[in-house]
């Protein structure tokens, strides 16, 4: 379970939703299933490259609000002993379906999940996990590189694309939910969704 690896003591003090969620092992996948109340995609000198990136199954230039999709967590075991939690998010926009996938894993040296974008991977992240005072989970991007094959290039702090996140758990509704923003210095917005979930029992 990577992250509870990652989180350390701090597990606990996450929703206990959420740390039934994240205890993602090999027999122990996560499916939810909701509704995105908003999906916003960046200025229009963004389009191309988002329109560029549905072929990796990464980013993409629909935007709308009650948006269906559907969230799956899966992890396998990699041949070097590490494990590995897929991630796979698809959004059903009225006339097209778009997916935003990825596979994680941690670097226990540096204490970080490792975040490779899109299928086959085109970008790659460093990821810092932490549990807000009210028990939500935060992560914020660092290091960005975009791979092609066997190369990996650094991708200057002036032209990342820059995530936060928050997830957490509506106690009230009985859904979790998730806000994700992903802006870069320059150009400002690249895409901001935020939407909320049930676990889906399959």
């Amino acid at each position: 379970m990577i992250y509870k690896e990652i989180l350390g003591e701090d597990f606990k003090r996450l929703h206990p939703k959420l740390q039934e969620r994240y205890s993602i092992a090999l027999n122990k996948p996560f499916h939810g299933k909701g509704t995105m109340l908003s999906i916003n995609n960046g200025k229009g000198l963004l389009k191309p490259m988002l329109k560029l990136a549905v072929y990796w199954k990464f980013l993409f230039p629909e935007e709308g609000i009650n948006i269906p999709f559907t969230i799956r967590n899966t992890a396998k075991q990699l041949p070097n002993g590490e494990q590995e939690i897929y991630w796979e998010r698809t959004f059903y926009f009225q006339h097209v379906t778009r997916q935003f996938n990825a596979y994680m894993t941690i670097d226990a040296k540096r204490m970080l999940v490792k975040d490779y974008l899109g299928e086959p991977n085109l970008f790659y992240s460093d990821l810092n996990f932490s549990v807000t005072p009210e028990g939500n989970l935060q992560i914020q991007s660092g290091a960005q590189r975009l791979l092609f094959g066997k190369w990996e290039i650094p991708i200057p702090n002036l032209l990342e694309g820059r995530v936060a996140v928050i997830e957490g758990y509506d106690d009230i509704n009985n859904l979790y939910t998730i806000q994700v923003d992903i802006r870069n210095p320059i150009l400002g917005g690249v895409m901001a969704y935020e939407g909320r979930f049930m676990s889906e029992q399959l």
